[in-house]
């Protein structure tokens, strides 16, 4: 999910705010997909808020951090900010169905304001008619009162002390379908955001390691990382030589040096062999020998394992920009072309900052 949260989008945008259309477009694709999970028999979304919503590479809003749905069938977690969470959760210490449209009914409340308000405090605004202090001054002109007025009488509805008195998904979802505008245009192009990334990758400032794993050539990316040898492994030569003395540490050595040979005379398996038993021993840590093991499966068609090891160097070192372009690689291999752009912006990113 390359263009990140719902939260990010409304409290801490950057070149301009989220227009009306795609916000009333936000509530009804996460009404839809609580209906989905009602039907699926997963109605107890758990702490749904604007962090847990994120945009695909379209724009497109999508419900994420199922895990705890997975996990929770009982109604018994919740996380968030206690002044945001159901009244009935903090008396029986359990989440309903009805919870969960209450906390869709504080979603309306950041979708309308642009900002995180209590419930408490927007019911009091929705009681004193109080809609200029609760509509976000950035959607001045944007939308008619009659559809500012419907999408508060929503969130009121949702946001009811007694759980019998909110609305169900499925009423959710009729009331906002028909507040929808510009349906015929896309979400990325409301949200005025490049569509799939694939223009903002052109643009990219790659060195040579990360043109050579967008164009997914092995053997020049084989090339580079061999002339690099070991120079990114940071404090790692240190911890070697102080602990050579102990004969297991000499034999741990000899298999990485059988390993770089392997991989210097492109014996790849044998590669894969010496490195896997390095790295079993656990007594040291390597980026490298991971990004080295990494090419070695991408070389062996074996792209899962590659992108393990490719996580796994980031893991250990996590601003290292080899890491995310072989990363780019492996997700390339696996026919994941929009998460590999993602990653290669990663690593140019990362590289221009050091530079």
């Amino acid at each position: 999910m390359p263009n990140d949260t719902l939260a990010k989008h409304l409290f801490h945008w950057e070149a301009q705010p989220m227009k009306w259309p795609m916000r009333l477009r936000v509530v009804l694709y996460l009404a839809q997909a609580l209906e989905y999970c009602t039907t699926k028999g997963r109605a107890l979304y758990h702490d749904l808020n604007a962090y847990r919503v994120l945009f695909d590479d379209e724009c497109n809003p999508r419900l994420s951090c199922f895990g705890l749905m997975k996990n929770s069938h009982d109604g018994k977690s919740y996380s968030t900010n206690l002044a945001f969470t159901p009244p009935e959760y903090l008396r029986t210490g359990r989440v309903t169905p009805e919870s969960v449209i209450y906390s869709f009914g504080t979603l309306l409340v950041d979708v309308l304001s642009g900002k995180h308000i209590p419930p408490s405090h927007a019911l009091d605004l929705i009681r004193d008619r109080n809609f200029h202090m609760l509509t976000d001054s950035c959607l001045e002109g944007q939308f008619s009162n009659e559809d500012g007025t419907e999408l508060v009488r929503l969130a009121s509805r949702c946001l009811q002390y007694e759980q019998r008195e909110r609305p169900n998904v499925k009423s959710l979802v009729q009331a906002l379908t028909p507040l929808q505008k510009e349906n015929d245009v896309p979400s990325y192009v409301l949200m005025d955001i490049p569509r799939g990334g694939a223009s903002s990758l052109e643009l990219l400032s790659l060195s040579p390691l990360g043109d050579a794993c967008s164009r997914m050539d092995l053997t020049a990316i084989h090339e580079i990382l061999e002339k690099v040898g070991y120079k990114d492994d940071e404090g790692t030569t240190n911890e070697l030589s102080f602990q050579m003395w102990t004969n297991q540490m000499q034999e741990t050595l000899n298999t990485k040096k059988k390993g770089d040979n392997a991989f210097r005379h492109k014996d790849f398996n044998t590669a894969i062999e010496c490195y896997t038993q390095f790295i079993d021993v656990g007594t040291m840590v390597s980026p490298t020998v991971f990004g080295r093991r990494c090419l070695s499966y991408l070389m062996s068609d074996m792209p899962q394992q590659a992108l393990n090891d490719a996580m796994q160097a980031l893991v250990i070192s996590p601003t290292w920009p080899t890491a995310f372009y072989l990363q780019a690689a492996a997700l390339s291999a696996l026919g994941m072309e929009n998460e590999a752009r993602e990653a290669l912006k990663d690593g140019s990113s990362l590289e221009s900052k050091k530079n």
